[in-house]
């Protein structure tokens, strides 16, 4: 029997449908600060859609602006100058950064009461520590599309999680731990990969290599949820034409898995629902609001 489709999108609007529920409620509208530095058509488009969605959920969009020739200096500048601002309650600095400049430094300045996409050092080891904070948005969405597929306790479920990235693996594992899932955290190094692979009754590929994971990784009935998401030739499509593609092949793993996200529409959508959903909490957080139900 082939595995149940997970439809990110769909519960990506939930989610989205939940933050403009919980906004209605609230005594005031949270704000969500987005920095674009440069030009990347890519990134304006998310850029665009940040905000798009930021509005419909009934919150303030603020749109910042640089040039690619922008220093350092004035990054981080505008940055403290939006940790100062109090109608400020979310800041994203959309990456990548044009050439020259230090992402990670720029990250570092973000007030982590504020770092709605969970990256700063501080908000890293609240997680690791497993106290209050922001947690970053890709792997929340994992979590919350594996609850989708399998329930809302995923108690004693073993994962594994196929990355050791700061950005994915790692926060990854730790939130399905705090779910009270047995989790191993695997990686290019891992011995017999496959072989652990067929232990998971949830296996999350986040490793950047298209289609890695085959069906024969997967045992059988688990939950696929894929974060890769790579671009590859289609000369099916036409010269120079791409295609989107996650890091399990979406095929063969189908035909043995109980669920799976396909690539694009699984947990792509998830990535805005749950920034909106992180710049409400940062919102309650800062402002001693209550937050309401539902999120």
């Amino acid at each position: 029997m082939a595995a149940v489709k997970i439809d990110g999108n769909a519960v990506a609007a939930d989610v989205k449908s939940a933050v403009a529920a919980a906004v209605s409620t609230l005594p005031g509208k949270p704000c969500l600060a987005v920095v674009l530095v440069g030009e990347d058509p890519a990134s304006e488009v998310y850029v665009r859609n940040k905000v798009k969605s930021t509005e419909a959920a009934g919150m303030v969009s603020i749109h910042h602006r640089l040039p690619a020739t922008a220093t350092q200096d004035e990054v981080e500048r505008l940055i403290e100058s939006l940790n100062a601002d109090p109608e400020v309650d979310g800041i994203l600095l959309q990456l990548p950064l044009p050439k020259g400049l230090d992402a990670d430094a720029a990250i570092e300045k973000i007030n982590p009461d504020k770092d709605v996409d969970g990256l700063t050092e501080i908000s890293a080891g609240r997680l690791s520590l497993g106290k209050p904070g922001l947690r970053p948005c890709t792997p929340v969405g994992s979590v919350i599309l594996a609850k989708r597929a399998l329930g809302p306790d995923l108690t004693g479920k073993n994962v594994v999680v196929i990355g050791r990235s700061i950005l994915v693996g790692k926060p990854a594992a730790l939130l399905f731990l705090a779910e009270n899932c047995t989790v191993t955290i695997a990686h290019s190094k891992t011995a017999d990969l496959p072989g652990l692979c067929r232990t998971a009754d949830i296996l999350v590929p986040a490793v950047g290599r298209p289609e890695m994971v085959r069906g024969d990784w997967v045992k059988p009935g688990a939950t696929v949820i894929d974060v890769g998401i790579n671009r590859i030739p289609a000369p099916e499509k036409g010269e120079g034409k791409t295609r989107l593609v996650g890091d399990a092949h979406y095929e063969s793993c189908a035909a043995v898995a109980g669920f799976i996200t396909p690539v694009p529409g699984g947990v792509g959508p998830m990535t805005i629902a749950c920034l909106l959903r992180n710049t409400v909490l940062a919102a309650c957080a800062r402002r001693g609001w209550s937050v309401p139900a539902g999120l």
